[in-house]
């Protein structure tokens, strides 16, 4: 950082991720935690980091590239911003390797749980592995001896490979040095070894140790010098040409088929290769020693999830969690008439996966069977592969209902599923949009319009996650179950500008990014600010994933100076600098991390006794406000709102367990005192269950 400048005003966005990583792999380095689970923590941030380096890295280089000399509002130049997460980023992947290594692998294998090396095999394991070589593995291989005839392969993004070391002539007299062998994406990457073979109960053999051992087989007559796993990491961020394009899923199509040949950001390779191998490697992808990251277990750690999935022990997992059935959804809301009677008799509010997300498939299933619907409206963003709420949709399509579906083709890794639900969706009549070009369609709402009476009546689900049945009994979110009539007209009217063309509509009670969600947001934090500086009781509280927006920032510090008291609930990045004397001195932040994923957005402004609170499928960034359709919606019904107010902010505030607070630094400690232990996951289950 340059020497003449003043503290930043703004955390760095990289560094704030990579510390947020720091705190999930506390939860695997946590004695307390379940074995498998601290395995499966370690995986996590495995996979959170591939997306660090395909986007954020990627980013960071381009910018390199682009205007290297530009100081950020962090008080760095992106080289500089480039050095401090490279050092900070192998600080971290060290830390995770040694603890693989060190410590879970062998808690594990006392267990009965081993990944079992080659270096351990007895003579039945040697042969039975040999076999499976031989079976399953090698014909598979292309190895690619490198020479004029045979350049360096293309390689795909994150893909096991191996360089091998060689010696000797081949039967066409040419000397051998180097090949490269590309493990094939349909061969499973760990394999369970028999019982009776390994003498424990959970024995696997990973795929990279199986070609580790026997890929002389494939190279016969030359000697095997060294045998050295890598893959390397590619920028996966898509680009399409908004003013070019004419068919936004056509276009998108084309450019998914690159995605796994983008520019090398990562090379990650086995802890013994040769220095000399890893600059040849170095050398093909234009990487630099810093993008270089050795590593003493799998290349992708990533692929021991599936360990957490099919060994089944649960002493080492987290126990159990069924999520409740809330009233009145507990009990049979056999015919769609008493479904949508209890929506209509009041607000009916969830919150996953403490609660079920089985009510809002209900209310998409009377949706689907009942006659008395005309029409369904349904945003997309994330839903997986197999979806019965997709199944849903295509069965009200084909009973001939209207349905629109406004699915986000842009939706990061997704893009392919979505693609692939639209072109189904399409083939049975429903009406399908892709949103706005250059606006992520991130607002989750489902629109149910029934004729009651001779009238068109609105019932509505909005939610601050995904309509993602796997994640909701992973995720935080809220979801709210409403028919109340402004609410859902302006539900309508969104749908209307998303599926069609016009001016922008006057919402009544939805704020919308990107026209009046950050204009509101400002205005409420200005209006809590004024009246702390009248003397009169003022308060913020905020939950969400990421915040760091600068202009928002800058309004919670000088509300923070008017003596506003603010509490921010912040689980991933976040740039603003907490307790900074002068500054903000008044915004406390903490990060809550544990069993289950913080995912929902909370915004709380006391204004002046009445309480506001919205939930939102926005975070406080720049592009939730600007570059993507979202919404925050009121929670109107009080009983209602002192829920959100305990569950999102007075139990997180009490939490000792899994909460850590932020410093001016942008560090974090875990939060500890001496009242009595009290984990927010673990009430919420108690409370909710």
């Amino acid at each position: 950082m340059s020497a003449e400048l003043p503290d930043p005003l703004l955390l760095n966005r990289e560094l704030s991720l990579l510390k947020f990583n720091e705190r999930v792999l506390a939860m695997a380095e946590n004695p307390a935690t379940p074995l498998l689970e601290r395995l499966r923590y370690l995986c996590i941030v495995s996979s959170n980091l591939d997306e660090f380096f395909e986007i954020r890295i990627s980013s960071l280089k381009e910018q390199q590239r682009q205007s290297p000399n530009v100081i950020g509002q962090d008080g760095y130049t992106p080289g500089e911003a480039f050095e401090c997460v490279q050092r900070a980023a192998h600080e971290l992947i060290d830390r995770q390797n040694s603890l693989l290594t060190n410590e879970v692998l062998p808690k594990l294998r006392t267990q009965g749980i081993d990944l079992m090396e080659p270096a351990t095999w007895s003579e039945d394991l040697y042969e039975w592995a040999h076999g499976q070589f031989n079976r399953e593995v090698m014909p598979m291989l292309t190895p690619i001896g490198l020479d004029p005839a045979h350049p360096f392969p293309r390689v795909y993004n994150k893909s096991l490979n191996f360089i091998v070391s060689l010696a000797g002539q081949d039967a066409f007299g040419r000397h051998a040095a180097i090949a490269i062998v590309q493990a094939p994406r349909a061969l499973p990457r760990l394999m369970k070894v028999p019982n009776e073979v390994s003498g424990i109960p959970h024995g696997y053999i990973l795929l990279s140790a199986l070609i580790n051992a026997f890929v002389g087989d494939i190279f016969p007559g030359l000697d095997v010098k060294g045998v050295y796993q890598w893959r390397v990491t590619r920028n996966s961020d898509l680009f399409v040409d908004e003013e070019e394009i004419t068919n936004l899923r056509q276009a998108l199509q084309g450019e998914l088929s690159q995605r796994n040949f983008g520019a090398a950001v990562r090379l990650e390779i086995d802890h013994t290769m040769p220095p000399k191998l890893e600059a040849f490697l170095q050398q093909e992808f234009l990487l630099q020693p810093q993008d270089t990251y050795r590593v003493s277990g799998p290349v992708n750690l990533s692929r021991l999830m599936q360990l957490c999935n099919v060994v089944d022990r649960a002493e080492l997992l987290f126990s159990d969690h069924r999520p409740a059935m809330p009233a009145p959804f507990d009990h049979a809301l056999d015919k769609p008439d008493e479904l949508f009677a209890a929506i209509a008799e009041k607000d009916r509010l969830l919150h996953h996966p403490y609660q079920s997300f089985q009510p809002v498939l209900n209310f998409l299933t009377a949706a689907a069977m009942d006659p008395s619907v005309v029409a369904i409206k349904q945003t997309i963003y994330r839903t997986g592969e197999d979806s019965e709420l997709m199944t849903l949709l295509l069965a009200a399509a084909r009973a001939g209902k209207e349905v629109t579906v406004v699915v986000e083709l842009m939706a990061r890794f997704d893009e392919q599923t979505n693609i692939n639900w639209a072109a189904r969706l399409e083939e049975v009549g429903a009406h399908v949009s892709y949103g706005v070009v250059g606006h992520k369609t991130h607002a989750k709402m489902a629109l149910v319009l029934r004729r009651e009476k001779g009238l068109i009546r609105r019932y509505g689900h909005l939610g601050t996650g995904n309509y993602h049945p796997r994640t909701a009994r992973l995720y935080t979110d809220f979801g709210l179950l409403t028919a109340e009539p402004q609410l859902c007209a302006d539900m309508d009217k969104l749908f209307s500008l998303l599926t069609g063309l016009g001016a922008r509509r006057s919402l009544k009670m939805l704020l919308q990014s990107p026209f009046t969600l950050h204009e509101t947001m400002m205005a409420l934090i200005a209006t809590e600010a004024a009246n702390a500086q009248a003397g009169r009781k003022a308060r913020i509280m905020a939950k969400m994933n990421s915040l760091l927006e600068p202009e928002i920032i800058d309004a919670l510090y000088k509300a923070s100076q008017a003596g506003v008291k603010i509490d921010l609930v912040i689980r991933g990045a976040c740039a603003l600098r907490a307790k900074v004397p002068g500054l903000s001195d008044n915004i406390r932040v903490r990060s809550i991390i544990g069993r289950f994923l913080e995912h929902s957005r909370v915004f709380y402004f006391y204004a002046g006794g009445e309480e506001k609170v919205y939930l939102s499928s926005a975070d406080w960034m720049d592009r939730n406000f600007f570059r993507r359709v979202e919404v925050a919606f009121p929670i109107l019904d009080n009983v209602l709102k002192k829920r959100v107010i305990s569950e999102s902010f007075t139990m997180a505030l009490r939490d000792n367990q899994l909460a850590w607070r932020a410093l001016p630094d942008g560090t974090y400690v875990k939060v500890s005192g001496r009242a009595r232990p009290f984990n927010l996951h673990t009430e919420l289950v108690r409370k909710l269950g």
